[in-house]
């Protein structure tokens, strides 16, 4: 479990291409001795297993491997080396709940409409997919590309959401223009509650 607070901005360092997936070399400010194999990290939203780790040259690194079942419901297919990545660390117990609960479990693909830079912050206006965006609510939370964020408003698909300037400072969303797709995740008591009317109609 993941809170939606990134703790790095990662750089794609290298991508090798199989064919049951892609192996991500991903740079990090982690140091290696505190990173285990078989951790999860969530990248850009979506939480994958740590299979190596190293230093070359003052560079710190870890490996990920995103399955044909990843690339089917994310963007990894589209990402190159020298891409920068949203990170987190799982949740460890004791840890502040700064943002939401958030799985890692990327549920679809949302993508910028519009862009509007408002000095040193940011508005995003979003669309999101048909059968997500019953589970978007104002002033709800929603994970996107594994940052928390508050849904300013909602009109049908259409949403926004606003980053301040740490936030800004803190993920890669200044790199985002209209037209870019991103991981969504939408908040698990909003799927859990439309779960439990949708079996009391049963």
């Amino acid at each position: 479990m993941f809170t939606g607070i990134i703790t790095d901005i990662g750089t794609l360092l290298s991508v090798e291409e199989r064919n049951d997936g892609r192996k991500l070399r991903i740079g990090t400010i982690y140091e290696p001795d505190s990173i285990d194999l078989g951790a999860s990290i969530m990248c850009e939203g979506i939480c994958l297993t740590v299979t190596e780790k190293g230093s070359n040259d003052g560079q710190n690194w870890f490996d990920v491997f995103a399955a044909r079942e990843t690339l089917d419901v994310t963007k990894v297919g589209d990402w190159q080396a020298g891409r920068r990545i949203n990170l987190e660390r799982s949740l460890k117990v004791g840890d502040e709940l700064g943002g939401h609960i958030v799985s890692g479990h990327v549920d679809g693909i949302a993508t910028i409409l519009e862009r509007k830079d408002i000095g040193d912050q940011i508005t995003f206006v979003l669309e999101a997919p048909d059968d997500l965006s019953p589970f978007i609510a104002k002033k709800g939370g929603v994970a996107l590309n594994g940052t928390s964020l508050t849904v300013n408003w909602v009109d049908g698909h259409r949403f926004s959401v606003h980053l301040i300037p740490h936030t800004l400072t803190a993920t890669n969303w200044p790199d985002y223009t209209p037209g870019d797709a991103v991981n969504l995740e939408v908040d698990l008591m909003a799927r859990y509650a439309a779960r439990l009317l949708e079996t009391r109609r049963i």
